[in-house]
């Protein structure tokens, strides 16, 4: 896989969904459903995948568990559209481990995580960190901004592009529209700046946001293609309206086994993808109702199929 198509940083824009990892009973990762679900992602329009993630319950998948998702991504997509690695890691030692193992399939850049493990990391740290994962793999890396006790400021991301070479984006997750808003603002002209906050989908691509990789994409990839879509072309009173539909689903998504349920509504969708990794609850009856009504009425109830 070495000879696969590798996508500029500059063309790793749009929507870019988390791969869900599918698993059995037995919490193993059931290959032929993975290839469908990138193929399923593909023909919805989207414009590049995420595997390894924390969709993709990366955070659970061993090195060699994420080397075979991230690998048959690679695989299925074939050069079609950039695939970027997800790595979750609590050093930098497991951080460059991870990389190094994912380095020779044909990935266009690294979503990287910061350590997450209790213990916040001062800026300097974060530097050498980052730099030291870049000079063991050369690899185009965004920044995934999501740990709240280790959540990096602006002015640290901002350095972290300046002064890293081949640092090249930011992930903006939790919730903060302000921040990402200031990073729009300040950010170099070669900057990518991605959405990650899957209630405001609409807003953050109307500031101006490169893409977005979101678990929102992962739930409904068609709409979220329509709704990058109708952004890019001005056509902002669809826009809202389609944003108040993906938001009636996601509602009926969130909350704390919010995974659980995003499994669910894919699996709505023909992709059976299984549960997640315990020890994370299983969806509910009764959040599987509502997930069910929700997406009906954004798909239609013929678009969706039975699932357990």
């Amino acid at each position: 896989m070495e000879n696969q198509k590798r996508f500029s940083p500059q063309d790793i824009i749009g929507i870019l969904p988390p791969l869900l990892t599918p698993f059995d009973e037995k919490e193993d990762i059931v290959e032929p459903v993975l290839r469908e679900e990138v193929r399923y992602m593909l023909a919805q329009g989207v414009h590049g995948l995420v595997p390894g993630g924390s969709a993709g319950e990366g955070n659970t998948l061993s090195i060699d568990e994420a080397r075979q998702v991230i690998g048959v991504t690679c695989e299925e997509v074939d050069g079609r559209v950039p695939v970027i690695a997800g790595i979750i890691a609590n050093s930098t030692r497991e951080a460059i481990q991870k990389a190094r193992a994912v380095s020779d399939l044909g990935v266009s850049a690294l979503q990287i995580t910061p350590v997450h493990y209790i213990y916040r990391n001062d800026d300097d740290s974060m530097i050498r960190h980052f730099s030291a994962i870049r000079e063991a793999v050369d690899i185009p890396i965004i920044i995934y901004n999501v740990i709240p006790w280790n959540y990096l400021s602006v002015n640290l991301l901002l350095r972290l592009m300046r002064e890293v070479p081949g640092i090249f984006g930011v992930k903006q997750s939790a919730s903060d529209v302000k921040s990402m808003a200031d990073l729009l603002l300040m950010a170099d002209p070669h900057m990518r700046i991605y959405a990650a906050i899957d209630a405001l989908l609409y807003p953050t691509l109307a500031l101006g946001a490169h893409g977005s990789i979101s678990q929102i994409l992962a739930a409904m990839p068609g709409p979220c293609v329509e709704m990058w879509n109708l952004v890019q072309q001005g056509e902002h009173e669809r826009a809202r309206e389609l944003h108040n539909r993906l938001l009636k689903v996601w509602n009926a998504i969130s909350g704390d086994n919010r995974l659980a349920v995003t499994k669910h509504v894919l699996s709505l969708q023909g992709i059976p993808v299984g549960g997640p990794r315990s020890p994370l609850a299983p969806a509910s009856a009764e959040q599987r109702r509502n997930a069910r009504m929700a997406l009906a009425e954004l798909l239609g109830e013929d678009k969706l199929v039975s699932a357990n």
